[in-house]
């Protein structure tokens, strides 16, 4: 099978002036963007790495609720309430302790992923659970060119220029959660990481916004991260 962003499809059906959407249009029209533009096939995801997937959705989602419960009680002044929502939050941070303990496990039972959740962690920045949500939401991750990598991460820059106008460069699409976990990586390698550190004070002295200079960063991470995955003999040293 083939998977491609909802959005190239629909502005392929707005190119042929089809502004209406039913079953039997998107049907006529996924099949002629299939025999047109021939999208890549994707190798069926292993066992393996389906359960780490839903592992992971499964931590991201108690992480969630766990925040909103916290936010709530802060808001809480009757004591009964509060005494209800210490209780929850306690068995919503014993499930995620649960998680995170299967999360291991299903990494550490299967020698390819355990392999790349080292590799990765070998880049200072990168903990199990960048590692982890990269492994299940990016498993392409070492078979990628560095364009590529970007571009599915969504931190590659998109020009907007015109004749002699030179816009700015933006990011856009790509995958949400692992642009989350990028950012928190970026955030930590903008200050400990030796190399990436003085990276990005470079783009910030540069008069580069510091946002910018981060999102240079999380580039730059996932760049490599592709790097070591798909060269073993790749090191860091």
């Amino acid at each position: 099978m083939s998977l491609v962003n909802a959005a190239r499809v629909r502005a392929f059906a707005r190119a042929q002036g089809l502004l209406a959407k039913t079953d039997q249009i998107d049907a006529t029209v996924l099949r002629e963007f299939g025999e047109l533009l021939q999208p890549e096939e994707l190798e069926a995801p292993s066992p393996q790495r389906q359960r780490l997937a839903a592992l992971v959705q499964r931590r991201e989602q108690l992480v969630t609720i766990l925040l909103m419960e916290e936010q709530r009680l802060t808001q809480t002044r009757d004591k009964v309430v509060r005494k209800l929502g210490e209780k929850l939050i306690k068995e919503l941070e014993k499930q995620v302790e649960e998680v995170e303990k299967l999360i291991k496990e299903q990494i550490d039972d299967d020698d390819t992923l355990k392999d790349q959740s080292e590799r990765m962690q070998q880049v200072k920045g990168i903990g199990k659970v960048t590692a982890s949500t990269l492994l299940a939401e990016m498993p392409e991750l070492g078979k990628l060119t560095r364009n590529e990598a970007g571009a599915l991460a969504g931190v590659a820059p998109y020009n907007r220029d015109s004749g002699m106008h030179r816009g700015r460069r933006t990011i856009r699409g790509g995958r949400i959660k692992v642009r989350r976990v990028l950012y928190m990586a970026a955030t930590v390698a903008a200050r400990f990481n030796p190399i990436l550190k003085a990276f990005y004070q470079r783009l910030v002295a540069a008069g580069k916004p510091k946002k910018v200079a981060l999102t240079a960063v999380m580039r730059k991470l996932v760049v490599l991260l592709n790097q070591l995955l798909k060269k073993p003999e790749f090191t860091l040293a």
